[in-house]
């Protein structure tokens, strides 16, 4: 830490969040992993929620889910963290347009049953801005952690070439 506050203000990993990064790193993974294993268990109705104009609904839901599973697992683990985290958000970005024609066309409310539709409804809408809270969850994971591999061996090259 330094002595300017504003530096260590503006040090995302000294906030308050920062000792709970890697427990909610994992409840990230376990998210992702069970979200992506869903798709198996019910693919027609991830298919429904494919916009028209995309071919092959039940090939994409297959293949999101195993996105899902893949980047949950690479998340959980130190050395491909980073780039799980990109590809999370990447895959957030490919997803948003079925998000938005479930919230848009009503198709939230047709899985629901009828007693459910309006929290169905608003569960749709309500995931969109969601979208956003995710997408920051997972670029807050793209940063190398202190004191982690990379960090670790910039040290150690940094005493090699003192010791030099």
């Amino acid at each position: 830490m330094s002595d300017d506050p504003q530096t260590d203000r503006d040090d995302p990993d000294d906030g308050p969040l920062a000792s709970r990064k890697r427990p909610l790193r994992y409840v990230m993974s376990a998210a992702y992993v069970i979200a992506g294993i869903t798709h198996f268990l019910a693919p027609t109705a991830f298919a429904r929620v494919v916009p028209p104009g995309l071919p092959r609904p039940r090939a994409l839901v297959y293949l999101s889910g195993i996105a899902e599973i893949g980047l949950g697992l690479g998340v959980a683990c130190d050395r491909t963290r980073r780039g799980s985290a990109w590809g999370i958000m990447a895959l957030l970005g490919a997803v948003f347009p079925a998000n938005v024609y479930m919230a848009t066309d009503d198709v939230a409310a047709e899985l629901a049953p009828d007693r459910l539709s309006g929290i169905a409804r608003a569960a749709a809408w309500a995931r969109l801005p969601l979208q956003g809270v995710l997408l920051l969850w997972a670029w807050w994971h793209t940063s190398p952690d202190a004191g982690s591999e990379s960090g670790a061996e910039t040290e150690a090259e940094t005493r090699a070439e003192a010791a030099s």
